[in-house]
């Protein structure tokens, strides 16, 4: 992956802000769906898959512009941990704006148990997610992200998630 969504997330979030909230105030605090999500995720490594992974997510009830600020902690059956805050910019569409797509970045801290060398403590989370919003506020979504140091440390080989995710409401 090699940051690409990084990239993505770096180039849509202020091409959205420009386009579509700098009427009433770029960064203007607005209200947002407070959720809680919950991931089951495949770990795949150098291409293969090693293990799985929960990952807990929760997603403040405010936006700012596009940006809504997030929060999570993940752990594989290899006793890796991860935790980290950023932001997800979300895009709705479809009948009733029900179907959704995401971009998020999250630079966290990344605690290595029996699984693969990530390079270093310090390892963002960028990812992608497409999904589905019920009329309750509840969501259902595919994700992907990749887990890197950007190059900071002398290793740096990535991990990647695929996930299956649900959000509750907590609105």
């Amino acid at each position: 992956m090699n940051g690409i969504l990084a990239v993505l997330f770096t180039l849509i979030g202020p091409t959205m802000m420009w386009t579509s909230y700098c009427e009433t105030g770029c960064l203007a605090p607005s209200a947002a769906d407070r959720g809680l999500s919950v991931h089951g995720s495949s770990v795949i490594y150098e291409g293969a898959q090693i293990g799985n992974e929960l990952y807990l997510r929760y997603e403040s009830g405010t936006r700012y512009g596009p940006f809504q600020p997030v929060i999570g902690a993940s752990v594989t059956n290899d006793s890796d941990v991860w935790v980290g805050g950023g932001a997800t910019i979300e895009a709705r569409f479809g009948a009733r704006d029900r179907i959704f797509a995401e971009l998020s970045l999250m630079p966290g801290f990344h605690f290595q148990g029996s699984g693969p060398n990530l390079g270093g403590v310090l390892e963002a989370r960028s990812g992608i997610a497409v999904g589905y919003a019920f009329d309750s506020g509840a969501k259902l979504a595919l994700s992907f992200d990749h887990r890197s140091n950007a190059d900071i440390y002398a290793v740096n080989p990535g991990m990647e998630t695929l996930s299956l995710r649900y959000t509750i409401p907590l609105n």
